[in-house]
C-alpha cells in the first residue's frame, strides 16, 4: 500500500507558532508543546499589562503632580489641588498637568495660584453678601 503524505495545515500552524516564539529562550522556542504554552502565556500577559500600563502611568502622573504641589505650600496637597480644579471647571487631565509640572514649573505655579486666589475671592464675596443681608 502506498504511503499517504499528510497535508500542510498542521505544519503551517506549528510554523506560525514557532515564528512567534522564535525569540524565547531554550526549549520555549524549540519544542512545539512548550511554544504553544508560552505563546498563550505571552498573549495573556500582554492583554493584562495593556490595562496595567494605563494604571501605572496614572499613578506616576499623580505622584509627580503631588510632589510639585507640596513643594512650596505647607498645607496644600494633590487632592486639594484636583478638588479646586474641578470646582473652577478647569478641565486639564493629569497627563497634561504632570507634563506642565515637569517642563514648565512657573506655568504650573501660575495655575495653582490662580485657583487659590479665585477661592479666596469667592470666600470674600460670600462674606460680603452675608454682611449686607
Amino acid at each position: 500500500m502506498t504511503r499517504v503524505k499528510r497535508g500542510y495545515t498542521a505544519r503551517r500552524r506549528r510554523k506560525k507558532i514557532r515564528l512567534f516564539a522564535s525569540t524565547f529562550r531554550g526549549a520555549h522556542s524549540r519544542l512545539t508543546r512548550m511554544t504553544t504554552q508560552q505563546r498563550m502565556r505571552a498573549l495573556v500577559s500582554s492583554h493584562r499589562d495593556r490595562s496595567r500600563k494605563k494604571r501605572d502611568f496614572r499613578r506616576l502622573w499623580i505622584t509627580r503632580i503631588n510632589a510639585v504641589t507640596r513643594e512650596d505650600r505647607l498645607f496644600y496637597s494633590y487632592s486639594l489641588f484636583i478638588h479646586n480644579l474641578y470646582k473652577r471647571q478647569l478641565l486639564l487631565n493629569r497627563k497634561i498637568l504632570a507634563q506642565i509640572a515637569l517642563s514648565n514649573k512657573n506655568c504650573f505655579d501660575i495655575i495653582s495660584y490662580k485657583i487659590i486666589n479665585q477661592k479666596e475671592n469667592i470666600n470674600q464675596i460670600k462674606e460680603e453678601k452675608n454682611l449686607t443681608s
